[in-house]
């Protein structure tokens, strides 16, 4: 293993468009609503969440996802908890 591949090792690139597995839980920012469900746009992903509290807009939650589609990059979540009130 040459000095730089040492340096280089784990380093990876972040996409526009990430996928996520079933079950996972993950911290986003809900960024609107689209006929009354919340979204989280991650890059092009987009999370649809039904039950999220209707102040949670501009917030951090937690997400646990229920359906992905890598084709399309579009999921559903199920809300888990608002992170500390932060907003962006």
């Amino acid at each position: 293993m040459s000095l730089l591949d040492k340096y280089l090792a784990g380093w990876t690139f972040r996409t526009n468009r990430p996928e996520f597995d079933v079950g996972q839980e993950i911290e986003v920012y809900l960024t609107g609503y689209n006929n009354g469900t919340a979204r989280a746009r991650v890059g092009d992903t987009i999370i649809h969440v039904e039950d999220a509290p209707p102040d949670a807009l501009d917030t951090r939650v937690r997400l646990r996802v229920d359906e992905f589609d890598v084709n399309d990059h579009v999921g559903e979540a199920t809300f888990v908890e608002a992170i500390d009130g932060e907003t962006f």
